[in-house]
């Protein structure tokens, strides 16, 4: 597969999926229908994923006080990564570099019994890095990012089976997206700290690191340790991807922190009635949104499974005479939530219609003899799909139903007996 084929920049422009304009900026891509509304369905899915797995979400905002990011740690530690602060009068806000500072707070403004813990909080949020301008490309390197993010707070004996089971529920998103793990990082602190670029408590890092093992020895998924890649406040799980000219990049990450509820003095009421430090869980199953649709626009080639494609059904009617059964079978596909399209005469020959919508999953056609089979009561249209195959006349409402069933199941099968 050649590099530039598969390049997602040069994909989504020629996708209508996303864009720059030198006006906004570099590395502030904006999205185009398509593209957001491919970026809406991964948030989705990811929010159910979420609920699912006993999270709940919250929203704050992407800015915060300089005093904020002084107690976290980011302003001694990862300044260089973050916007210039601005002036509001007699304080300085920032726009946040990650989002684990608010939720420390959010987390701090009730008081929690270890009854409550595990406390899982979620958040699909913006921040801001400010990324030299010579490595903004695309969506794999941009300076506002919106993170599939969460925090665990939880006691010191859930810690191994928290970040363990984000563990698995990044490798269940991985399998339903078709995102395949190159490998799993063990990312522990460089030697001598680099001057400063990590917290200095080595007891922490023991501690942090020993339990990340015990993770993934637990998941029985082999890993190798890096040093140099960890966060500032502790160790992480990195599970990298690849794209297709090989090149590597970290998707998702499991943390375990015991510095951030140190500094800003969480605490849960214990069975004996007195104070505790938590401990957080960070984790991001698919990471930045940005990536994610990156990878998946390479991965795909555009050609995305059913359930993810921006259009999954075009209705073709040949000529004039059948816009009123095309119109039809398009309120009834958008009734049932599929997002269909009517691609008429005033578009071209079939044959060219037809070549602008080789990557949507399932084209339905129809002509003359269509209209004639379908009648009064009754829809019918020549179904072809993306791969080629053409399984003939099909019942409108039938078709409607298994395109739905189909994306459902959010398989990467096409028709029935496909492998789901």
């Amino acid at each position: 597969m050649h590099d530039h084929d598969h390049d997602h920049r040069r994909l989504g422009r020629e996708l209508d999926l996303f864009d720059t304009d030198p006006l906004m900026g570099a590395g502030l891509p904006y999205w185009l229908p398509d593209g957001a509304t491919l970026r809406h369905v991964l948030e989705e899915y990811i929010r159910e994923a979420e609920r699912g797995a006993g999270y709940r979400h919250v929203y704050s905002p992407v800015l915060g006080k300089r005093e904020l990011y002084e107690i976290s740690g980011h302003w001694d530690h990862y300044s260089e990564d973050m916007f210039p602060p601005m002036r509001l009068g007699a304080e300085e806000v920032v726009l946040r570099p990650s989002l684990c500072p608010h939720h420390a707070l959010i987390y701090r403004s009730r008081s929690h019994s270890y009854r409550e813990l595990p406390y899982r909080m979620a958040e699909l949020g913006g921040m801001y890095r400010s990324e030299l301008s010579g490595v903004l490309g695309g969506l794999t390197r941009v300076r506002a990012i919106q993170l599939n993010d969460a925090h665990v707070f939880c006691t010191l004996d859930q810690a191994v089976d928290e970040a363990r089971a984000a563990l698995e529920l990044i490798t269940r998103a991985y399998a339903d997206l078709g995102i395949r793990a190159v490998r799993h990082r063990l990312s522990l602190p460089g030697e001598g700290g680099r001057g400063g670029k990590y917290v200095a408590d080595p007891e922490l890092w023991r501690r942090a690191t020993a339990l990340l093992r015990e993770v993934l020895d637990a998941s029985g998924i082999p890993y190798e340790a890096a040093e140099g890649e960890a966060a500032f406040y502790g160790p992480k799980i990195d599970v990298q991807i690849a794209d297709p000219a090989g090149r590597e990049a970290t998707l998702s990450t499991v943390q375990i922190d015991f510095h951030q509820p140190e500094r800003f003095d969480l605490h849960y009421i214990g069975p004996d009635g007195a104070r505790h430090r938590p401990v957080m869980v960070h984790r991001s199953v698919i990471g930045s949104v940005e990536r994610a649709v990156a990878h998946l626009v390479e991965q795909h080639g555009g050609a995305f499974p059913p359930w993810l494609a921006p259009v999954q059904l075009v209705i073709l009617p040949v000529s004039d005479a059948q816009t009123g059964p095309a119109e039809e079978l398009l309120r009834r596909a958008r009734r049932q939530g599929l997002r269909a399209e009517l691609a008429g005469p005033e578009h071209g020959t079939l044959g060219a219609r037809v070549r602008a919508a080789r990557l949507v999953p399932y084209q339905a056609v129809i002509g003359e003899r269509e209209a004639r089979e379908g009648g009064e009561e009754g829809l019918v249209a020549a179904v072809r799909l993306r791969d080629g195959r053409r399984p003939g006349a099909v019942n409108g409402a039938e078709l409607v139903d298994r395109i739905a069933a189909r994306v459902a199941a959010r398989g990467p099968g096409l028709w029935d007996g496909d492998a789901a």
